[in-house]
Formats: C-alpha cells, structure tokens, sequence
C-alpha cells in the first residue's frame, strides 16, 4: 500500500460519492445472515474511518487497520470528536499482529487490488485465518479484471469538486493486469482565487482473477460462501466491475498453526 501524504487530506472529497450508510447496511445484513452480528470485527485498509464508525454503531466492537499514518491520523480525529472506541492501529495488512482473535474481518473499497504482489495478498488471506475465530467471516471486494482493463484502462478521469480539483490518470499493463494510476490535485489559495497549489499521487492497482482468489482464501481454513457482484449484488458475470467475497473460517486458530509448522 502506498503511503497516501497527501491523498489522506482529500480521500473524504474524493469517496464522497460512496454511500458508506449503504455499505455498512449490507455488509452488516451478510455478517448477520451468516451468522456474526455482533462481536470483534476488524476493518482492514480503514482509511480514514468512515465506514469503522458505521459498524460500531452496528454494534461490533471494530479494530480498524491501515498502512497510512497520515490516514489514521485523519481517523483518529475523528474518534476524538465521535467518543468512540475504536482501536486503530497502523499495519500493512501482510503484515497484520492483532492481540487477540476476531469474529468478522471486512476490506472493501478495492483494497485488496492495492497490493499488487501476489505473495501479500495470499499473506494477507493468511494472516485474517490466522485471527480469525472458527466459523468468523472474512468479506472483502476486488476490482475485477475485466474493469482494470476496460473501464480504468488508459483513461483519465476529472473530479470537480468545490475545494479540489483531480485528474486521473491510468495506464493499464496488459502483462500483469496491473494499472498505474496518478491523481493530480489542484487547491485554489484562499487569499489568492488565480494560485493554485498541485500535488501528486502514484500507486498501482492489480486486478485478481476470480478463481484465483478463491483458492487462496480456501487454501488457508476459508470456505467460500458467495462471489458477488458487488454493485448489483446478483450473480458475478463477464461484465462485472467489481466482486465481492463472502467467506467463512473453519478450523481453529491451532488447528491452522499446526497445519503451517507441517508444511
């Protein structure tokens, strides 16, 4: 994951678009529908906190997880000014040390396709098994394949907003399945309306075929529920932008430390 400096300042403009109340709802209804309404719930790559404080009032009791400082610092603000209490703590998500075991882990918002080296993500998947509590759930969305390269491909995209303007532009590598994306941020002086301040953000998002994800959420104690549109909520198709994953943990935390030391 990138460090995000600059982006931590306007990632609540730029996601402003995403209906966190919308998102929470349903995953909650999956956790729920499944079996985990309330208890631990850790939230992965959390940002700044918008949708960890939605699932605490939930009910779960949230440990929410990012790689970005400047991020965090954002989040824990907002716990401040909220009362909450959240536990935020600043850790790639490959590299996740939690002080106890967890009921439900969530990632959404295409983290996953942030880490673009396959060993982390599988590391990733071992590390949420590795905490989690037998028959806990582990739901986490992906960008597909198909929209890294159609839809991101090499296009760029304008946001207007009132206090930033941001363009974005991606370039998609057909070798990997990788894209490039740069955000160029302009902020107009406030005492000056004809200056502008520029900074500029770069990071690489990799789409992850379906059915390979699958199998590493099952080769370490997941059985895999339900794949997702996560748009439409219907049955994934060709065309899909993004998918979402419903996993449940079997097999107890020794179980699978036993399961490592044979291998």
């Amino acid at each position: 994951m990138p460090g995000y400096g600059d982006f931590a300042y306007y990632y609540d403009l730029l996601t402003d678009n995403v209906n966190y109340e919308e998102l929470c709802g349903s995953l909650h209804s999956l956790l729920a529908d499944n079996g985990v309404g309330e208890g631990i719930l850790l939230d992965m790559a959390c940002g700044t906190g918008t949708l960890s404080f939605l699932l605490e009032e939930k009910g779960y009791d949230v440990i929410g997880v990012d790689a970005s400082e400047d991020m965090l610092s954002v989040a824990q603000e907002k716990k401040i000014e909220n009362g909450s209490d959240i536990v935020f703590l600043c850790q790639k998500m490959q590299e996740l040390d939690l002080f106890g075991t967890i009921d439900a882990a969530v990632c959404t918002l295409d983290s996953i396709n942030h880490v673009t080296d396959e060993k982390d993500v599988r590391k990733i998947f071992e590390k949420v098994s590795l905490f989690m509590n037998d028959k806990g759930l582990f739901v986490f969305d992906v960008n597909t394949p198909y929209k890294h390269k159609t839809v991101l491909a090499d296009n760029t995209f304008v946001y207007d907003l009132d206090t930033v303007y941001c363009v974005w532009q991606n370039t998609y590598n057909e070798k990997d399945g990788s894209t490039d994306i740069c955000l160029d941020f302009f902020e107009q002086d406030e005492a000056d309306k004809d200056t502008y301040y520029r900074c500029t953000e770069e990071f690489t998002e990799r789409g992850y075929e379906i059915e390979t994800l699958q199998g590493w959420a099952e080769e370490v104690g997941f059985e895999v529920l339900h794949i997702f549109d996560a748009d439409t909520k219907k049955t994934l198709n060709d065309t899909s932008e993004r998918a979402l994953f419903v996993c449940r943990k079997h097999g107890t935390q020794l179980e699978y430390q036993s399961h490592e030391k044979e291998i």
